[in-house]
């Protein structure tokens, strides 16, 4: 497969963008290709006003992503990757929109933090996600945030046995939203982001913005930082095209501004 088929990106009349990765002949595991395709991808969207919601996901039915390719990590002696080795959603790709990821097979390693770093996800029920880098003597830095997703002694049986989550477990622990059949995970992936980008894009961006800052500050400092945070919604147009549009009885028309 040709390096510029290892990424897919698509918008829908609708404004849902999907991010595809593309090596199901090797279970979607990153190489160089699918890394740059990924920062290209993530950048295209959030420059993209007309696309609302990302989703991302993966080609096949067996794997969302099964980490790094070993063979390109075994070919180049790999060691400490440097922090733009990979994307890594709010640490060195910032994007303001909303991005789910639909969880299509295992999602191992590098998948997992494909998982970890999206702001929603939903996984077929036959997904299974593990950090596996215990067992092949690599590092997961990149897990740090993992005790605010799932509760801490889980966080720690993930990172220090390897096994996998099935996806119900997953479920249960808070990692993913929402578990559907493999037959029906673009359908909810859709309705998902349907259903965010129906919403006023100002509060959208603010309410997403609002969870990771809470995640840096103290109660009372989250309160004032939310403060600011929705202080703009509610002086834009949208937040006056809200009430009026319940008063007239229509559906409201965003204008993001």
């Amino acid at each position: 497969m040709a390096d510029e088929d290892a990424i897919l990106y698509t918008v829908d009349d609708d404004g849902i963008a999907w991010l595809t990765i593309n090596r199901p002949e090797a279970r979607n595991a990153m190489n160089a290709a699918v890394r740059q395709g990924l920062f290209d991808g993530f950048a295209r969207f959030d420059a993209d006003d007309a696309a609302k919601v990302l989703v991302l996901t993966a080609t096949g039915d067996k794997a969302f992503c099964a980490g790094g390719d070993l063979k390109e990590m075994s070919a180049t002696a790999l060691k400490v990757p440097p922090k733009d080795h990979l994307p890594h959603l709010q640490r060195n790709v910032m994007v303001s929109k909303p991005v789910i990821a639909a969880v299509n097979g295992i999602a191992y390693a590098g998948g997992f933090l494909l998982t970890q770093m999206c702001d929603l996800a939903i996984a077929a029920d036959h997904a299974k996600f593990a950090i596996t880098e215990v067992k092949v003597g690599r590092g997961a830095p990149w897990a740090a945030p993992l005790p605010w997703l799932v509760p801490p002694r889980v966080a720690m049986e993930i990172l220090v046995t390897g096994d996998p989550l099935d996806a119900e477990r997953a479920y249960q622990v808070g990692l993913v939203n929402k578990v559907v059949p493999l037959a029906e995970l673009h359908g909810a992936a859709k309705a998902m982001a349907m259903a965010i980008a129906a919403n006023a894009p100002l509060s959208v961006k603010a309410g997403k913005a609002l969870v990771y800052m809470a995640a840096e500050h103290l109660r009372t400092a989250a309160w004032d930082e939310g403060d600011k945070l929705f202080e703009s919604v509610y002086l834009s147009e949208d937040a006056q095209e809200g009430p009026l549009s319940f008063v007239e009885k229509r559906k409201p028309v965003w204008k993001g501004r």
